[in-house]
Order: C-alpha cells, then sequence, then structure tokens
C-alpha cells in the first residue's frame, strides 16, 4: 500500500523518473497476472498450502515426484532475509529433499536486507545474487559429467 501510495505521489509530484520506476516494477511485478487462474491457483495450493513436494506427494503427470532421485546436478537455492512471502528456510528445504546430491555440488546463499522481488531483481540481485549464480554454474559445468537425472518420477520415465 505504501509503494501504491508513494507512486501516486510521485506522479501528483510530476516526479517522471521516480513514477516510470514504479510503473516498471509493477508492470513486471504483475506479470504473474499473465498466468491463468487454475494455474496459479493449483500451485499455490500444491506448493504453499499442502507442501506436497517436501511431504512426498507431489504429482507430475500423475506420478510420483521422487526428490531423492535427483543425484548428478548441482543444486543452488538462494533466499532473502526479509522474503515475506518464502519465509526463510522454505528455499533451504531444497537441501534436505535432495539428500542424494553431493556435498560439492550444493550451495546455500542467504541475500541480507533484500525481500522476496529482491531476490530476483533489482540493484542487490545483479550485484551480489547474480554474479554467485555464475560462479557456482561455471564451477558446476567445469570437469563435471552432464549425467540425466535418473528415475524423478517414481514409476516414470528418466527426466
Amino acid at each position: 500500500m505504501i509503494a501504491h501510495k508513494d507512486f501516486y505521489m510521485h506522479l501528483v509530484k510530476n516526479d517522471g523518473d521516480s513514477a516510470e520506476k514504479h510503473r516498471d516494477f509493477y508492470d513486471e511485478y504483475l506479470a504473474v497476472m499473465d498466468l491463468t487462474a487454475e494455474f496459479y491457483l493449483q500451485t499455490v495450493d500444491t506448493v504453499f498450502i499442502k507442501h506436497a513436494l517436501p511431504k512426498g506427494e507431489m504429482l507430475h503427470r500423475g506420478k510420483l515426484v521422487d526428490t531423492k532421485a535427483i543425484r548428478n546436478v548441482g543444486l543452488l537455492t538462494v533466499e532473502g532475509e526479509n522474503d515475506d512471502i518464502s519465509g526463510v528456510g522454505q528455499t533451504r528445504a531444497a537441501q534436505t529433499i535432495c539428500p542424494n546430491i553431493p556435498d560439492d555440488k550444493r550451495m546455500h546463499y542467504l541475500q541480507p536486507d533484500v525481500g522476496h522481488y529482491g531476490v530476483f531483481n533489482g540493484s542487490r540481485f545483479r550485484k551480489e545474487i547474480a554474479p554467485r549464480i555464475i560462479a557456482f554454474a561455471t564451477q558446476q559445468s567445469r570437469g563435471v559429467k552432464q549425467s540425466p537425472v535418473k528415475r524423478v518420477i517414481k514409476g516414470g520415465k528418466s527426466a
């Protein structure tokens, strides 16, 4: 609400630069509106309400997802210290539910002083998070055999 009020105040004051930054932010931030309501609500229900993936109950195309089958890939998890949507620890939980990934293929990073949106966009993302993602991906690609993840879906074909 404060951001919308500030946006309005910048418009009233003829502060085009700040108003344009707010407009760009909300154009991108509200892009979730491009998803179908059914898909969005199903995702919220499955991921945030039922916690189906960490409970081992998530289905994909009718087959149970088996995160223990994931083993030959790098896993980088990133969280924002002030995230009000995905609380601290929620993303890191991926490290726990994928126990067969070797330690040298894992990394977790908690970015101080950013909220949910700041994990994906903005100056801290560009200066502090993106370089870590690039470094991790580079490290994982050096001398690592590119093996497919097998049996991610119980009873299904290799993914």
